[in-house]
């Protein structure tokens, strides 16, 4: 991959993909749609067991009907309400262990990791497009007359809808939510935080789904945006729709939601990132207006990042 950018250009660099003039109608019809999806849930025991958390599978119907799977981890002797937070996690992958969502629960958190639909966990996708999903899921329903049919969108809503479930929960204090994510989960983390503004603290690690343009430039072919290469590669050789494919992708690039945020925001990032180019990154955290800090791991990339889970765990015992 070519080298990125200084430190000092990052610092001031505002992104390259184009905003779709109709953006902000994108994303308010789609709430739209969210809002008349009910919050119920149902719960199944976990065969994880805790002397001090509960732990349970949760599941919800998403848009578009989708069975929707998460990891509810509960404190098992709560007197009041209590804060909670909502985890994402990385492309291709699921909510992982229970340990990290006991740890939060042990802490007086009740957590819900959401599974991406169609990906590592338990989730479903439904969703039908027409045209090629290629080998990812940035692309699928790139081809599709409706913009609204993007698989991206609907992972977006899901973890709005994660929150309210989190919210709407007897347990839970509704004005201390939290968000945690690395890579794909950092992206969900930004969109959640944006299209749920209630959420009070974020913390996006080395996000991913940002600045597509600019991942494609810096050879994508090394990077988690491989698949925008396939696309062009296989459907779009002499790249005649390059302008209306980088414009589809805007409408689910994560640096035009984020000055849609207006909880606090401790943003994560390793400078030496060929997964999620940092440029990809600094598009994100430079249109952040609220409350905020960079945290950066000058001789890191994509990658376990010491101190990071104690910071992080600081950072929501704030709420």
């Amino acid at each position: 991959m070519p080298e990125d950018m200084s430190l000092q250009q990052l610092q001031s660099y505002m992104g390259s993909n184009p905003k779709p003039q109709d953006f902000d109608k994108y994303w308010e019809r789609a709430l739209q749609e969210l809002e008349r999806q009910p919050l119920e849930y149902t719960l199944e025991p976990a065969d994880f067991v805790s002397p001090l958390v509960e732990c349970y599978h949760l599941y919800f119907t998403g848009v578009g009907g989708a069975r929707v799977h998460g990891k509810l981890a509960r404190p098992k002797h709560l007197t009041e309400q209590g804060p909670a937070l909502a985890m994402f996690h990385g492309y291709s992958c699921d909510s992982g262990d229970w340990f990290d969502k006991v740890s939060y629960a042990a802490h007086g958190f009740t957590v819900l990791a959401m599974d991406c639909r169609g990906q590592g966990g338990l989730s479903e996708d439904n969703l039908q497009v027409q045209g090629t999903t290629v080998r990812g899921h940035i692309i699928r329903g790139i081809d599709d007359p409706d913009p609204d049919r993007l698989y991206y969108r609907n992972v977006f809503l899901d973890t709005v809808q994660t929150v309210r479930i989190l919210m709407s929960m007897e347990q839970v204090d509704p004005e201390r939510i939290g968000a945690f994510g690395c890579s794909q989960g950092g992206a969900l983390t930004v969109a959640c935080a944006a299209l749920e503004p209630r959420v009070r603290v974020a913390v996006p690690v080395y996000p991913f789904l940002s600045d597509y343009k600019r991942a494609w430039a810096l050879d994508a072919t090394t990077s988690a945006y491989e698949e925008l290469v396939y696309y062009f590669r296989w459907f779009d050789p002499n790249h005649v729709r390059e302008s209306e494919v980088f414009h589809r992708l805007g409408y689910i690039d994560i640096q035009h939601l984020a000055d849609r945020i207006r909880g606090r925001v401790l943003f994560v990032t390793g400078l030496s990132d060929v997964i999620c180019p940092p440029s990809t990154q600094f598009a994100v955290y430079n249109k952040i207006v609220s409350d905020k800090e960079l945290l950066v791991y000058h001789e890191y990339g994509h990658e376990y990042l010491p101190y990071l889970s104690d910071r992080s765990m600081s950072e929501f015992l704030r709420l």
